[in-house]
């Protein structure tokens, strides 16, 4: 399932999404777990693309600030997502900062012009890889192209909404997730092409030593 697939998974999940936040901005603990849940793995994996192993730390101040104002949010699952990946951005900034550094993605690409939807082979490789893995990957990219491919793939967020958390143009965000992809697929290629040549010259060999039998 490439991107698209995510996307229709994610559109599954914020219908969902969307009737737990009305329970949950009313006091319903159960509510607010199922938000949580929903929201919480992708927003983890999206930090430790940004912020690596303070990626715990710095979520849960995220989600302290998302508890704290949920009662003046309004929208659906959708906005829900954009929302709380915007907060992560923000407190995954600040913590770089403290730290007198700066966060790897920030420096984001000029404005390109609209390319087509991201590589789907790559997309789809992705998703079946674990977290440490997709991560070691992402992080080989350019920085804007690393976050873009982090909020689109990882978390599933479409590239007007992704375009809002980084601030830039829809165009500009899948332009970067575009490319990202593009590279990433090939890289992957790249990784089992020697797989695939040390297989086929292990059938040669054999078919070699059969023939002289």
């Amino acid at each position: 399932m490439g991107q698209g697939g995510e996307h229709r998974r994610a559109a599954g999940n914020d219908e969902e999404l969307t009737r737990a936040l009305g329970a949950a901005s009313a006091g319903d603990e159960a509510a607010f777990a199922m938000v949580y849940r929903c929201v919480h793995p992708g927003l983890l994996r999206y930090l430790r693309g940004l912020v690596r192993e303070d990626a715990e730390d710095v979520a849960s101040e995220a989600w302290l600030q998302i508890v704290r104002d949920l009662g003046r949010f309004h929208g659906g699952g959708g906005e829900f997502r954009r929302w709380a990946a915007t907060v992560a951005r923000h407190r995954a900034i600040d913590h770089l900062r403290r730290q007198r550094s700066r966060p790897r993605a920030s420096l984001l690409s000029q404005d390109a012009l609209e390319l087509p939807g991201t590589d789907d082979t790559a997309a789809q490789v992705l998703e079946s890889l674990s977290t440490a893995r997709v991560l070691r990957l992402v992080a080989t990219l350019p920085p804007d192209q690393g976050e873009a491919v982090l909020l689109r793939v990882v978390m599933g967020l479409d590239g007007p909404a992704a375009a809002r958390v980084l601030g830039k143009r829809p165009a500009a965000v899948r332009a970067a997730a575009y490319r990202g992809l593009r590279r990433l697929a090939h890289e992957l290629e790249e990784a089992r092409s020697p797989r695939r040549r040390a297989v086929g010259g292990e059938y040669a060999m054999r078919r070699e030593r059969r023939a002289a039998c």
